[in-house]
């Protein structure tokens, strides 16, 4: 069976704002949004259809870097060459999901473009990793977007009330659902998040039930699922990120399942995710506390009086190291960066006779 079939561009998100955005570009080119990003060319969709396009190498020598360029959600400019798409340029993203990228360089991932609902889903057929969730929030929070939490799986725990209770407590702010794929249940709550012309994504580990998930809430199999394994753990299926339209008007974005999240450029989402902690911050005594040994600290009082719970204090300090240390790396980059610039400058004064000997 086949995913739902768009009838305008409005089916994916277009509206009289991206109208203005797109102006500069209508002679030449009509707007699309990238449904799948490839390698080789991306598949956009447009009020025609589906096309599959490749990049402009403007557009990949004007990118700053691999984060510039046009992934999943993104809408475009494209120009049709011969039968062929080329994407011009990326019109400007309203929200972004965005991790360290895999390599050890300050690099950025974009994981998902112009997102309105991010679904953090955690699966119930294991214990909940708290700080991995705490993590997933933190750039949820900082990509724009509302973060939701999906516990699927919820037929497979036979505690439920209490993890709900643990995974609300870890997740100020952010609406908790559980759901099952599997009988239905649940399913309702998650609906209601799914507006007319508003695009939400699936973030999770792999084997959580995202594709189990999509595939309800499309009404269809469209995307390959499998069971769980002997141990309770999903198996990994998705292999790329899609964007696919639902039925009443909304668009879902299916990922890959995520081995690793690092944060990148998360100060706002950290605030966000650990909002109870950050109030504390203003009823210590030192402005400049270090919240360790001071007299007056308002966290040591909150920890030794158990308000605020000594995992989340941790989970929060991992966290804000991390992002101290991500912050050093992209200042060094981009020192190094500016470097080569101007080494290029100066190469191709030379080269021009400008200096004299």
């Amino acid at each position: 069976m086949t995913a739902p079939q768009l009838t305008a561009l409005s089916d994916l998100g277009w509206d009289t704002g991206r109208d203005a955005e797109f102006r500069p570009f209508a002679e030449t080119c009509v707007p699309g949004r990238v449904a799948r990003p490839d390698r080789g060319s991306h598949l956009v969709l447009t009020a025609a259809g589906p096309v599959r396009a490749e990049i402009s190498g403007a557009l990949r020598n004007a990118a700053f870097d691999q984060a510039a360029l046009p992934t999943v959600g993104d809408w475009v400019a494209l120009r049709s060459t011969g039968g062929v798409g080329v994407v011009e340029a990326v019109l400007p993203r309203r929200s972004a999901f965005i991790r360290h990228g895999s390599s050890n360089a300050a690099t950025a991932q974009v994981l998902a473009a112009n997102v309105d609902v991010v679904f953090v889903t955690v699966a119930l057929s294991t214990t909940p990793n708290l700080r991995r969730l705490e993590r997933f929030l933190a750039l949820a929070w900082e990509s724009g977007g509302r973060p939701v939490v999906l516990l699927t799986k919820a037929d497979l725990c036979d505690a439920l009330p209490s993890v709900v209770a643990a995974v609300t407590a870890a997740a100020p702010g952010a609406p908790v659902h559980a759901v099952s794929a599997l009988t239905g249940d649940g399913l309702d709550g998650v609906r209601a998040h799914l507006t007319p012309g508003e695009t939400c994504v699936l973030l999770g580990v792999s084997g959580v039930g995202k594709s189990t998930l999509a595939n309800r809430l499309l009404g269809a199999d469209h995307l390959l699922t499998t069971g769980i394994r002997d141990d309770g753990k999903g198996r990994h299926t998705t292999t790329h990120r899609e964007l696919l339209p639902l039925p009443g008007g909304a668009v879902l974005i299916d990922t890959p399942g995520l081995r690793g999240l690092q944060l990148w450029d998360a100060d706002e989402g950290l605030e966000r995710a650990f909002a109870e902690v950050e109030a504390l911050f203003g009823g210590c005594r030192f402005g400049d506390c270090a919240h360790e040994t001071e007299p007056g600290c308002a966290v040591q009082e909150a920890l030794a009086d158990g308000t605020l719970e000594p995992r989340r204090w941790e989970s929060y300090r991992k966290l804000q190291r991390e992002l101290r240390h991500v912050a050093a790396k992209a200042d060094v980059r981009l020192r190094l960066a500016d470097r080569d610039k101007w080494k290029k400058v100066h190469k191709e004064m030379r080269a021009r006779g400008a200096y004299r000997p």
